[in-house]
């Protein structure tokens, strides 16, 4: 579904004549059941079973063909509200709920992969996804395929009969590096493959991944939807192009893995995300006014943000993303020491780890998030020491550049 095709108003009985916007949609969308009382927020519900009819309506729920929720490890009303908004959202076939980032991205690995399958993917990861590929599915018998995902060309040559999906991150954390999904989607299908993204960096409701060729696609719903770092989640969207996908992960991972997202976390995730569209508006644009204002600090060497107009990846990231380039700015100062002594004299900005909290946030990724790599993988990587990552609140961004400024000195 493209952003320009809006879906009709679900609520509608042959009486509304225009469609809904995404902001609207991400409110609106009704319950698959009536509440009890009505209620105009989705209630938690804290149960783990439900009680059936008779025999026959208990094999229609675990079967999975009446929708009705038979066990809430696999299946909750409150989580299936949030599932069933995502894929108003996105217009997808199906969604899944988990409790993290992480466990949305090994839950799709592992409904795809196998011993003696390869992923494709780059150097250019997350480091625990790439501690994912790299260790823990090696351990059974999946190989890593590094490739440089800007060149669709020499992407597609590593891909063969054994490839069971090539795998991105659409704008790399902490490099900030962005490949053609078109080119990409292209050359992957080409060969028969399967393109699964993390679209985690810019929210689904700004374009369309599966537009341009995505087959699914993982999100880490603990950064913009969460709404100011309440829960961790994760979410698993299926575009209906991979056969025997949905039933893996329905009908196998969340029953032998148990990885689903808990009704209290679906409840605070439906909230943030009938705010998400208003706050990635003052994210998105205190970003880009923040790193405008900070190339002109001497202190900083180097600005990374694909919203400037002079980034490598301008061009593209406008193209596939539209006019807004997400809330993640990384800068580059002199030296290791450099980062440390700025970090510690912040006095607005938070010294934390997340993305995209109501807060700014400010963190060394090589010391923190890449600890675990050595000096040499690290440089593999280009993650540097010299880099400080920003994730852009919801504050004033006058407030946010004078504490940058202060803590330069």
């Amino acid at each position: 579904m493209k952003k320009s095709e809006r879906i009709e108003n679900p609520d509608c009985k042959g009486s509304c004549s225009k469609p809904l916007g995404e902001a609207t949609k991400a409110i609106h969308v009704p319950y698959a059941r009536r509440d009890a009382y009505d209620a105009l927020s989705m209630p938690v519900y804290n149960a783990v079973a439900f009680e059936f009819d008779n025999a026959a309506a208990m094999t229609e729920a675990f079967s999975g063909r009446s929708g009705a929720p038979d066990y809430s490890r696999t299946g909750n009303p409150t989580v299936t509200n949030l599932e069933d908004r995502v894929r108003i959202l996105t217009g997808a076939k199906d969604v899944t709920a988990f409790n993290s980032g992480m466990a949305a991205i090994s839950n799709a690995l592992l409904a795809l992969t196998a011993s003696g399958k390869n992923v494709v993917t780059s150097k250019h990861l997350f480091g625990n996804t790439y501690s994912l590929l790299t260790e823990s599915l090696a351990r059974f018998g999946v190989e890593t395929r590094l490739a440089d995902l800007t060149d669709a060309e020499s992407t597609a040559a590593l891909i063969d009969e054994n490839t069971a999906c090539v795998y991105f991150e659409i704008i790399t954390n902490p490099q900030m590096e962005v490949a053609d999904i078109q080119q990409l989607a292209n050359a992957v299908h080409q060969k028969g493959s399967i393109l699964v993204a993390d679209t985690t960096t810019i929210p689904f409701t700004q374009f369309s991944s599966h537009d341009m060729g995505v087959d699914i696609e993982v999100v880490s719903s603990t950064k913009y939807i969460s709404g100011g770092a309440t829960s961790l989640g994760g979410l698993v969207i299926d575009y209906g192009t991979v056969e025997g996908f949905e039933q893996k992960i329905r009908g196998e991972q969340l029953f032998n893995f148990g990885a689903y997202m808990t009704p209290q976390v679906a409840y605070l995730q439906t909230i943030g995300l009938e705010t998400l569209d208003a706050r990635y508006r003052v994210q998105s644009s205190n970003a880009l006014e923040l790193a405008t204002s900070l190339q002109k600090l001497p202190e900083i060497k180097h600005v990374n943000y694909v919203g400037l107009p002079d980034n490598p990846y301008h061009e593209l990231s406008q193209h596939q993303f539209g006019k807004t380039a997400g809330a993640m700015v990384c800068i580059d100062l002199e030296s290791e020491k450099a980062c440390f002594q700025f970090i510690d004299n912040l006095k607005l900005i938070h010294r934390a780890t997340n993305l995209f909290d109501n807060r700014t946030l400010a963190i060394h990724p090589y010391s923190t998030i890449f600890v675990a790599f050595s000096a040499e993988q690290k440089a593999q990587m280009d993650v540097l020491n010299t880099t400080v990552r920003l994730s852009i609140g919801l504050e004033d961004v006058d407030d946010i550049y004078n504490d940058i400024k202060q803590a330069l000195i």
